[in-house]
Order: structure tokens, then C-alpha cells, then sequence
């Protein structure tokens, strides 16, 4: 493969990624979930904007090594999972945000947390560094599951 193809192939699972991100954004959490009751944990809201794209960016490291790779089809069952996952990402924020459910909001979180497992242990199984790219998005989605947990119990 050429290296402009890598290149660009590069950029554009980075653009796919943060398309989940920038269809998220478009719900802001504005008045009603400062108004939410949280747990003292909950992170300042500059967080957010700090740690998600840098989120976004790993996860399209990841698809691009394997889409660089020939034995693995997009239309592969780790493609598939991450694909899965993504729209997840992309909803939970219409749903919590937009919505202002947050049982919903729980339980598609935990569904995005289930793809998310599935998705990286499938990465890990074909390129253990597109896997480990995973586990920081893991581990912030286990965290953002943890607090849709406890607003909800609070509210």
C-alpha cells in the first residue's frame, strides 16, 4: 500500500471516529443537567471536550491498523462491533443530553460499554496495539458509566 493511501486512509478513520463525537456535541448539556444533582467525582465539564477527542483520535488508530491489514474485512465481525459501538457513542449523548433520559442513558451506555469490549478484545485478537488504543476509551466509558449510574440515583 502506498504511503499517501496509508496516509489518508489514517485521516479518514480519524474524520469517521469524531463524526460520533461531532453528532454528540450537537447536545450540549446546558441548564438541565446543571441543575442534576451529581456525585462530588463528577469531572469538571472542560473535561470533556479535552478527553474525547483524544479518544476519537485512538480510535481510528486502531480501525486503520487493521484496515491496513488484508485478512480483516470491513464488513468482519471486528469491523462490525466497532461499527456498533460507534453509532452507541453517537446516541448516548442524544439520548442523555438531548433527551434528558437518563435510565435510557444508563442502559445504552451499557450497551456501548458491552461493544466497546467486544470491539477491543476483536482488535486485540488481530493487532494487539490497535487493542490497546482501546482500553483508554474502556476505562473513560466504564467511568461516564459509573456516573450515569449515580445521577440517576440521585435524581
Amino acid at each position: 500500500m502506498k504511503t499517501s493511501k496509508k496516509v489518508l486512509g489514517l485521516v479518514l478513520w480519524i474524520i469517521i471516529c469524531s463524526m460520533a463525537g461531532v453528532f454528540g456535541a450537537q447536545f450540549e448539556p446546558g441548564t438541565w443537567y446543571e441543575l442534576l444533582q451529581k456525585p462530588v467525582w463528577t469531572p469538571p465539564n472542560w473535561a470533556f471536550p479535552v478527553v474525547w477527542p483524544i479518544l476519537y483520535v485512538m480510535m481510528g488508530i486502531a480501525a486503520w491498523l487493521l484496515w491496513k491489514m488484508e485478512e480483516v474485512s470491513l464488513s468482519g465481525t471486528e469491523f462490525t462491533w466497532f461499527y456498533v459501538q460507534l453509532i452507541l457513542n453517537a446516541l448516548w449523548s442524544w439520548i442523555f443530553f438531548g433527551m434528558n433520559l437518563i435510565a435510557t442513558g444508563l442502559a445504552e451506555i451499557l450497551l456501548l460499554w458491552v461493544a466497546i469490549v467486544f470491539s477491543l478484545f476483536l482488535f486485540w485478537s488481530r493487532n494487539r496495539t490497535a487493542g490497546l488504543l482501546l482500553v483508554p476509551y474502556l476505562l473513560w466509558v466504564s467511568y461516564a458509566s459509573a456516573l450515569n449510574f449515580a445521577i440517576w440515583q440521585l435524581n
